[in-house]
């Protein structure tokens, strides 16, 4: 049992069989073999994950596995979206993309600092990449699921980025999976960023985590944009990332916590970039991360306040960093800046607003500290501050605790069940059908017994009667069903619930006895007169039903 590596959690609920092969998290519902882990925790499709497993086992991936219809999909975009790279460098360099390096110089980017994040620019003509890209062999259809270009209605493939300054988003293997673009003129919108696509999610990269994670300094310096993280790098903090065009989501704050141990945030000083930043702190928060606040002074973004400076910008940029407060101090801040405490309504107000911010800490010496300070400052005693809080912290536990049993109900009844929606109303079905699937997995011998009872139109959810049907057909291939070798035909979400379905069923004594009392209430629920079936049933076939009921009773 550990922590979730996928969603943030303070009690463990993520659990590893070494036996059975398989994990699976009982908070957010992630499962499923090593190859699966590797999928969401790299991002990665079942062949790539594949291909990193064997080259650290030392093995060769099978040739035959290569065929992958996505996996090849992918591997175009890959190649697809370098080319780009390199097109839109050279088009930087260009008589056309003149005004584009002119920007780039005029931020005060030099010639290494292009050249190391491959800047480039992006041709007013619509037809410009398209064109160059069906010259290296790519079809229409590629570029499209690249999102480099989108069809007309006339049916024509377009660039989709045109008259932009280009920054490529590398992942942390080296391959460029999207890319931003900021246009050169006034229209709207300002910045363009690649739609999500089979090699690239917006809510799970960061810009420049292929640079950051090398740095090794412990730390990395959380910006809004790609100008920002550019202009840090130049600075000497090469440790600097951002999201992309988004706010920070729960899965980038995982990733930031794989590859750090304390996060600064550095947003600007605007009502937007204040407002982002305690977004943000609330999604780092339950990771566990050290998180930093640096405020940027006069109103200005990191980018603006090095180049403000000059020569004496990094070291001006570093100053600040070093003073920066953590996340707790930056809030208590805010709140301060909002009452005048020389007002005992509004001292009041910020002492009960801070005693709500205090009660979400879980270490109770940080929580003792902050209530003295408070409590100095402010004239009133530690004990009424801390009184506060631990009221705030009851109401909060009880918010939880609610939240736990709603989300037990929600489970027990499968209402939320997004991957077989009709479990929920089929409960009973559904549960006999897992038990089955269970048995077949853990028991492949049992495939006949089985068989002789039952075929796959039996099952009535249509989720478990495409994973029995797998098996079934698996077998009858003589190959082998296990969680691992099943797992590439099927996505992280679905594979995900069949580990579900695995860890809640353990291995039964007697396996054969147990498939035959799951198929009897599966068969059961097969013959029920729903109301639907009532409505359009002839007379005939409800007197064979009643017939069927009684010699059941029998």
């Amino acid at each position: 049992m550990g922590l979730c590596p996928f969603h943030s959690e303070k009690t463990p609920s993520f659990n590893v069989s070494p036996e059975n092969g398989f994990f699976h998290c009982f908070g957010c519902g992630a499962g499923g073999d090593v190859i699966t882990f590797i999928r969401r925790i790299e991002n990665l499709d079942y062949i790539d994950a594949v291909k990193l497993l064997a080259s650290r086992a030392g093995l060769e991936v099978p040739t035959d596995t290569a065929s992958n219809g996505m996996g090849e999909l992918r591997k175009r975009i890959y190649e697809a979206n370098r080319e780009a790279a390199r097109f839109y460098h050279k088009m930087l360099y260009s008589y056309e993309g003149a005004k584009g390096l002119s920007y780039l110089r005029g931020r005060s980017l030099s010639e290494a600092t292009i050249k190391h994040f491959g800047l480039g620019y992006s041709p007013p003509s619509r037809y410009a990449l398209v064109d160059y890209l069906r010259s290296k062999g790519f079809k229409d259809s590629e570029l499209v699921s690249a999102n480099l270009a989108f069809m007309s209605r006339s049916g024509h493939a377009i660039d989709r980025f045109a008259d932009r300054v280009m920054f490529p988003i590398i992942d942390v293997r080296g391959n460029v999976i999207a890319f931003g673009g900021r246009i050169m003129s006034d229209e709207k919108p300002k910045y363009l960023n690649t739609s999500d696509t089979p090699v690239f999610k917006k809510s799970s990269n960061l810009f420049a985590l292929n640079f950051a994670k090398n740095v090794g300094e412990g730390m990395l310096i959380l910006c809004e944009g790609y100008m920002d993280v550019i202009a840090l790098h130049q600075a000497g903090f090469q440790n600097a990332v951002a999201t992309l065009g988004t706010a920070i989501t729960t899965e980038q704050a995982m990733i930031i916590k794989r590859y750090a141990d304390e996060i600064a945030i550095c947003y600007d000083a605007d009502e937007a970039g204040q407002k982002a930043t305690t977004r943000a702190i609330g999604i780092l928060r339950p990771t566990g991360i050290k998180i930093r606040v640096v405020t940027v002074p006069s109103g200005k973004d990191p980018d603006e306040f090095i180049r403000s400076y000059g020569e004496q910008g990094t070291a001006r940029f570093r100053k600040l960093l070093d003073v920066s407060g953590n996340d707790i101090r930056y809030q208590i801040e805010k709140l301060r800046k909002k009452h005048d405490t020389q007002i005992p309504e509004q001292r009041v107000t910020f002492l009960t607003e801070c005693a709500k911010l205090l009660a979400k800490l879980d270490n109770s010496i940080e929580l003792d500290v902050y209530a003295g300070e408070l409590a100095e400052e402010l004239a009133v005693t530690k004990n009424s501050i801390i009184s506060q809080i631990e009221k705030y912290k009851k109401q909060s536990y009880r918010k939880a605790r609610k939240e736990e049993m709603r989300n037990i109900m929600l489970t027990t009844s499968a209402a939320a069940d997004r991957i077989n929606p009709e479990k929920h109303r089929n409960l009973r079905a559904a549960s006999a059908e897992e038990a089955i699937i269970a048995l077949l997995i853990n028991n492949p011998d049992l495939a006949d017994t089985i068989l002789s009872r039952i075929d796959p139109d039996k099952f009535i959810t249509s989720f478990n009667r495409r994973i029995f049907t797998l098996l079934i057909d698996r077998i009858n291939d003589s190959r082998p069903i296990s969680l691992m070798d099943i797992s590439g035909e099927l996505s992280n979400e679905e594979i995900g619930s069949v580990a579900s379905i695995l860890n809640a069923r353990p291995r039964e004594n007697n396996p054969k006895q147990a498939a035959n009392d799951y198929i009897n209430i599966l068969l059961d629920e097969n013959d029920k007169m729903t109301p639907e079936k009532a409505v359009s049933a002839s007379a005939e076939e409800i007197m064979e039903h009643m017939k069927k009921l009684k010699e059941r009773k029998k």
